[in-house]
């Protein structure tokens, strides 16, 4: 008897088969975002139904987006997920960071602000603190590499355009792209945001360095002084000079 219980199928065994069936088939078109959840919870979880974890999870974090950015102690807090299984969760997001980054990587990053939210959306939106980003681009504008430079509250005291000249210096850069997150969600700049980035092109543009991008990754958006004519308008006022 005690054999014959514990090679019985656990429940939702063959409803996981489907989910995985299904995704081969046709990725995840038609798939709720609960049934995401659970199939990545699958990954660690081996004799377990995860669809009610995954509904505690989407009730707890509100989003898919909340889930894969929720910290792994949260995620803890969650019945039915734990230290092992969660590996899913935070496995995918780590993918898709870097293969957007390896996308980006070596070609060009400036045919729209739109590819860039996307590869930063990945790396900073879901930071509970500001991040201050600078991608660096070579001659050809290709990406170099990206650093987060600075982390905190990004004000005009707190970052400091000669270690940004100079980090960009070292990595040979051409021109930059700089971008920060807003906790709070809405991408819309501040005073400080406008001043960091004047103060920013006047300190690289000494220096032959173009800045061509700055941009602001709020919750469900972004805002790009390029694409709203703030970075033609500085840099005009300092052609002006």
């Amino acid at each position: 008897m005690t054999q014959i219980l514990k090679n019985k199928p656990h429940k939702g065994a063959g409803h996981r088969k489907r989910l995985r069936d299904r995704f081969l088939k046709s990725g995840l078109d038609g798939f709720h975002d609960y049934e995401v959840v659970e199939l990545l919870l699958t990954l660690a979880t081996p004799q377990k139904d995860c669809k009610d974890a995954a509904k505690a999870a989407l009730k707890q974090f509100k989003t898919l987006q909340g889930v894969l950015d929720a910290e792994p102690a949260e995620l803890c807090r969650v019945p039915g997920i734990g230290p092992i299984n969660l590996f899913g969760l935070k496995l995918v997001p780590a993918v898709c960071r870097r293969y957007l980054k390896r996308h980006i990587e070596g070609k060009t990053a400036l045919t729209h602000s739109k590819a860039l939210f996307d590869y930063l959306d990945q790396t900073i939106r879901g930071k509970k603190e500001e991040c201050f980003v600078a991608i660096y681009l070579d001659a050809k504008n290709r990406v170099i590499a990206d650093e987060i430079l600075f982390t905190g509250t990004v004000t005009a005291s707190a970052v400091y355009p000669r270690e940004v000249v100079k980090a960009a210096l070292a990595h040979g850069a051409a021109a930059v792209i700089f971008a920060h997150n807003h906790p709070s969600g809405d991408p819309a700049p501040s005073p400080d945001d406008m001043a960091i980035t004047r103060k920013l092109v006047e300190a690289c543009a000494l220096m032959g360095i173009t800045v061509h991008e700055h941009l602001i990754i709020g919750k469900d958006g972004y805002f790009s002084f390029a694409d709203q004519g703030h970075m033609a308008r500085i840099k005009a006022d300092l052609d002006a000079r």
